[in-house]
């Protein structure tokens, strides 16, 4: 294993900082019959009059339940990009540190490293859309404090190995970030059994994508307490709001649907990759584990345009790297992809 120490990460300002103590973390009994004096609220009941639950509790819960990892090694963030900002706040010292990130991949580690201050330093994917390992540790210096990976990959949609996330976590002394926002569509299980064995690994999931959420901004961190209770100390009070706990609740206890539509999408990805096979204009198709697929066409710009056209949008990614004249289509309902398919075959015969 290697030297990683979380103390040796975290920001000073952050290991002297007081957090702020809002009357929620007070009085946390939310169950017992009282009268609230203490927060400054509006008295009148109308369901959200109170402030939620600053520590999610009931939804910690059912997600430590149904995933395995204790509640004390979960945050919960106002999307994805609150949690990954956190992680920015916590331990990446502004106009000093660096964190890595694998292009073609999810923009916004970039742009949340711009916000804070902090250098990106990009290192490609390989031809296969793998991590290029040694150029990654090659890469890292005393001041980089994060690798993030994103696995299942954004926007290529395949999982990188085993071997090579297990390599990086050996053998980096800072924060190894595995994006799983995608997971669920994968063959390949959660890394979650393992955030015990690494206590640099920290996994982001979501719920806007298998969960169908996307509305209602719930992202999900999964780390070490160490880790947890550093974020916990900048976190704003009231992050998540009493209407995404309580839609966040029904959804997480509603699994049955969850995978009965996950599922319906995977059959779906496999009828539109198959299709895809037999369409002249598209030169190449990617493995994928997420809910979309990654094609190379004759003419990206031209194919998009001719799409929006006809009413469907997607995401033309050939600005990306590695991914000149690539289109990434996000699988939709049965409807919507025949209708995609329909399309695309009249595109084809054009």
């Amino acid at each position: 294993m290697n030297n990683f120490n979380i103390q040796n990460l975290i920001r000073e300002n952050i290991k002297n900082m007081q957090p702020y103590s809002s009357a929620r973390d007070e009085f946390k009994d939310f169950n017992k019959e009282m009268i609230f004096l203490d927060a400054n609220e509006n008295p009148n009941e109308n369901g959200v009059n109170r402030y939620p639950d600053p520590q999610q509790k009931t939804v910690k819960l059912a997600l430590s339940e149904i995933k395995r990892v204790p509640e004390n090694k979960i945050l919960l963030g106002n999307g994805s990009d609150e949690v990954l900002d956190l992680l920015f706040r916590a331990f990446c010292e502004p106009n000093r540190d660096n964190v890595i990130t694998l292009p073609p991949t999810y923009g916004m580690y970039g742009v949340l490293a711009n916000l804070n201050a902090i250098e990106n330093r990009e290192v490609l994917l390989n031809e296969n859309f793998e991590p290029q390992i040694d150029k990654i540790l090659a890469s890292v210096d005393q001041n980089t404090k994060m690798i993030f990976l994103c696995s299942p990959n954004n926007p290529t949609g395949n999982s990188f190995s085993d071997e090579s996330i297990v390599t990086l976590l050996k053998n980096f002394n800072g924060i190894v970030v595995l994006d799983e926002a995608y997971i669920d569509f994968s063959a390949k299980e959660s890394w979650l059994s393992e955030i015990s064995d690494y206590p640099n690994l920290v996994i982001t999931q979501t719920l806007s994508k298998a969960y169908g959420m996307a509305g209602i901004r719930l992202g999900i961190l999964y780390g070490s307490v160490e880790i947890i209770t550093v974020l916990n100390k900048i976190k704003p009070p009231y992050n998540v709001n009493v209407l995404t706990q309580s839609k966040a609740l029904q959804y997480i206890e509603s699994q049955e649907t969850v995978k009965n539509q996950v599922e319906e999408i995977k059959n779906q990805r496999n009828l539109i990759y198959g299709e895809l096979l037999n369409t002249n204009i598209v030169k190449e198709i990617y493995r994928t584990d997420a809910n979309f697929i990654l094609c190379k066409v004759d003419d990206a710009n031209k194919r998009y345009n001719q799409l929006l056209e006809k009413g469907i949008v997607i995401r033309n990614r050939t600005n990306d790297a590695l991914c000149e004249n690539c289109l990434r289509i996000t699988i939709g309902t049965e409807v919507e992809n025949q209708k995609f398919i329909s399309v695309l075959k009249v595109l084809d015969k054009s």
